[in-house]
């Protein structure tokens, strides 16, 4: 004996995943595409807007699912690479709106209503990102780029003249990050100059930047894509100009940086992002 699943039943039992909003939806760039939990991107349409979205089941992404499963940092992760991809392919086509990370609504229609609730925001941001990327510069300190300071004379035996070593050492280093944190904040503000809009992030840990030195500069610049070209050699101009930190351009990047400082984006509702 065969049975037919309820369409309704099954939709009580589905959410729908916010991953953007565009002011036109690709085919070609949507095909293909999967979002949450491995569903099929989609879109929905309202007030001249769309929303890209995947269904996702409740189970799992519903409002109490998603206050326990937001402490799980393997299932936060896998979510945000997925929520990632889908922004990072809609941006490489134009212009798009991020949604913050779990933004879910009970159904298509309320995630129509949130379109034309927020109509004037959304447009006016996707009319200021158009033509326009989010590209980040990071800097990092250069051991021995500064001078060192001389080892101070003294008797004493060599047990004195071990802590002179070091409190030179110290001092030296202390120095180094001084002159350094110095030309971060010059090189940004050489930047900010130069780009659309910028933004200072907090310095990354080593654990997660991975690199050997300390960052001083965690830099978002949202950049005209006709003026890529001129933004990279002002950087390499810089870099000549402050040998005591490295500086690295990463990118292009979805603007998470712009959308979040404007107040647009599409806004969840209660605690663990339930729309």
């Amino acid at each position: 004996m065969s049975t037919t699943a309820d369409p309704a039943a099954a939709a009580r039992h589905t959410g729908v995943w916010l991953h953007g909003v565009v002011a036109e939806a690709d085919p070609a760039t949507l095909a293909g595409l999967t979002g949450i939990a491995g569903a099929p991107v989609r879109t929905v349409a309202a007030a001249g807007l769309v929303a890209v979205v995947s269904d996702a089941p409740l189970a799992e992404y519903g409002e109490e699912a998603l206050r326990r499963n937001l402490e799980d940092l393997a299932w936060l992760e896998r979510a945000a690479r997925s929520h990632h991809a889908v922004v990072d392919a809609l941006s490489r086509a134009g212009a798009v709106v991020p949604a913050r990370l779990a933004t879910v609504y009970h159904d298509d229609q309320r995630a129509a209503r949130a379109l034309v609730e927020r109509r004037d925001e959304l447009t006016s941001t996707l009319a200021r990102l158009t033509g326009r990327e989010e590209w980040g510069v990071k800097g990092y300190v250069v051991p021995g780029a500064t001078p060192r300071a001389e080892e101070p004379a003294g008797g004493g035996g060599a047990g004195a003249a071990y802590l002179r070593r070091r409190r030179a050492q110290l001092s030296a280093r202390e120095e180094g990050q001084r002159v350094a944190a110095e030309a971060a904040a010059t090189v940004h503000t050489a930047l900010a100059g130069y780009a659309v809009a910028a933004r200072r992030h907090a310095p990354q840990d080593r654990r997660l930047s991975g690199a050997a030195t300390a960052m001083v500069l965690n830099g978002a610049y949202l950049i005209d894509r006709a003026g890529l070209a001129a933004f990279s050699a002002l950087i390499g101009a810089l870099a000549d100009r402050h040998p005591e930190i490295r500086l690295e351009l990463t990118g292009p990047w979805p603007p998470y940086s712009f959308v979040a400082e404007s107040g647009t984006e599409p806004q969840p509702v209660g605690e663990a992002a339930w729309a």
